[in-house]
């Protein structure tokens, strides 16, 4: 059973910061890449941020330049620092995991980061 969590959401201003986490666990092999995805309301899930079991990442076109992504993987952590937030990156933020083995492709609960004044 692998299980993500993600922590790290809540609301902040403008122009602000936050750094969302997400922990994973579980029978994992094989790891294809690790990111973060949002989806806000009356919109389709998008790509925020991920990156390969090799280290190369990439970016939604709104995000770059804004948010990095980075992994522990001596804690099984997966990292997203949000800079500049702006109002349009409020959203449910979903930590994703996918695999090679068995195509695995896992999900966790998601994080509601809002931006607003």
């Amino acid at each position: 059973q692998v299980q993500l969590v993600e922590s790290g959401g809540g609301l902040v201003q403008p122009g602000g910061s936050l750094r969302l986490s997400c922990a994973y666990s579980g029978r994992i092999f094989s790891i294809n890449h690790m990111g973060w995805y949002r989806q806000a309301p009356g919109k389709q899930r998008e790509l925020v941020a991920r990156m390969t079991n090799g280290g190369m990442t990439n970016y939604g076109d709104s995000v770059k330049g804004r948010f990095t992504i980075s992994r522990d993987n001596a804690k099984n952590m997966v990292y997203l620092q949000m800079n500049s937030l702006e109002s349009e990156d409020t959203a449910v933020y979903y930590c994703n995991l996918r695999t090679f083995y068995s195509n695995g492709d896992y999900w966790g609960q998601g994080t509601q980061v809002t931006v607003s004044s």
